[in-house]
């Protein structure tokens, strides 16, 4: 129409002029250019939001996956020196055990040889002698007036003895090699029947190299918020799930004022806390404020006669039965009695912070049938 837009209608969403608005946007809702122009603002600022939320959420994800890949290259880091370390370890093993028989080998070398040459010196002496005593009767029986009823000659040699032993004895320093060296490594190898999953580990817990031994510390670790983390318990759990047969291991406690131990189910809730039971997937047992509990029904301190040093874990899971013993003499000191679903992992929470936890090694034989 000629005139000026100065008018914005909100029904039809386009700029109008007034004569438009008396013909052709008649009753519906008109607003001034600026006042219009401030609610698109507000109604784009209010569309944004989602956008904005899921910008952050996406922001956030990417630094939890940089993080992740941060850690992930540390953790492989960490584990190459460890292996290395523990090759080295079995390699120089095997150096000094190749050097000890090399060794033992050289010395019955040269015992063995300097008796030979002893015998072949004494020969010698002997062969000489004997030449001469030859010579001179052949030279005596020569002359015209040889008296032979004179002359007597030793014509027998001292008899040559064999000499029993006179080899190296080869098949002792190669008879079963490779087993006696095994064998021997029982001193460098240990055998733990659980090692940590560190990957589970509250933040709280700082772990040994050789993932056996747990302690509590106030300062945490730099670890990512992995679904298989535990939170708000201060444990860590085995690697390995335990399923059907008898299963056993021992734990140092040592002086602990605050620990606990037993199995629990993969399923059971990791990120928010709840006593532990049975019904959450947990059969436990701890020592927490001088008394030793486990949950059940009356919840009542378990009584103990002699506070252990190591407790023995047991699950027989076909059975059903967790027990807890004193490793010492192996006195009981609970069980539990249940029907598993699952499979069931090792389950370690320490909160003193004096005192660490630690999985003993078994004892390891080499032995044949």
């Amino acid at each position: 129409h000629g005139e000026r837009l100065t008018l914005f209608c909100m029904e039809d969403e386009e700029l109008i002029c007034n004569q438009c608005r008396a013909e052709d946007h008649e009753g519906h809702e008109c607003n001034g250019t600026e006042e219009a122009a401030q609610e698109c603002k507000r109604e784009l600022r209010f569309a944004l939001r989602p956008l904005q939320e899921k910008l952050e959420s996406l922001t956030t994800a990417k630094q939890i996956c940089q993080e992740t890949a941060d850690h992930i290259r540390r953790q492989t880091q960490h584990t190459v020196r460890l292996i290395k370390a523990d090759f080295e370890k079995l390699q120089q093993f095997l150096r000094d055990e190749e050097a000890s028989m090399l060794t033992a080998l050289k010395e019955e070398e040269e015992q063995k040889s300097h008796r030979m040459k002893e015998k072949i010196d004494r020969l010698t002496e002997e062969i000489t002698s004997l030449t001469e005593t030859i010579n001179t009767t052949e030279e005596a029986i020569d002359y015209e007036d040889f008296n032979f009823q004179s002359y007597r000659v030793e014509c027998t040699p001292q008899d040559l003895k064999e000499m029993s032993g006179a080899l190296i004895d080869v098949a002792k320093h190669l008879n079963s090699l490779k087993f006696r060296v095994w064998e021997k490594m029982q001193t460098v190898v240990t055998y733990t029947p659980v090692t940590l999953n560190p990957n589970t580990a509250d933040a709280c817990l700082s772990l040994s190299d050789d993932l056996t031994v747990l302690r509590y510390t106030d300062e945490e670790q730099q670890v990512p918020d992995n679904p298989e983390r535990f939170c708000y318990y201060e444990c860590v759990i085995g690697s390995e799930a335990l399923g059907t047969g008898r299963h056993s291991w021992d734990v140092e406690v040592g002086d602990s004022i605050e620990w606990a131990l037993g199995v629990v189910y993969d399923s059971v809730q990791r990120k928010e806390w709840f006593p532990p039971s049975p019904e959450h997937g947990m059969w436990t047992m701890c020592l927490n404020g001088g008394h030793y509990r486990a949950p059940n029904s009356t919840s009542q301190p378990i009584p103990v006669k002699k506070k252990p040093q190591r407790v023995r874990v047991q699950l027989d899971w076909d059975v059903g039965r967790v027990m807890f013993s004193d490793a010492a003499d192996n006195t009981l000191i609970y069980k539990f009695k249940a029907k598993f679903t699952e499979k069931l992992y090792p389950y370690f929470s320490n909160t003193c912070k004096r005192h660490p936890l630690r999985i003993l090694p078994e004892k390891v034989s080499v032995y044949t049938e």
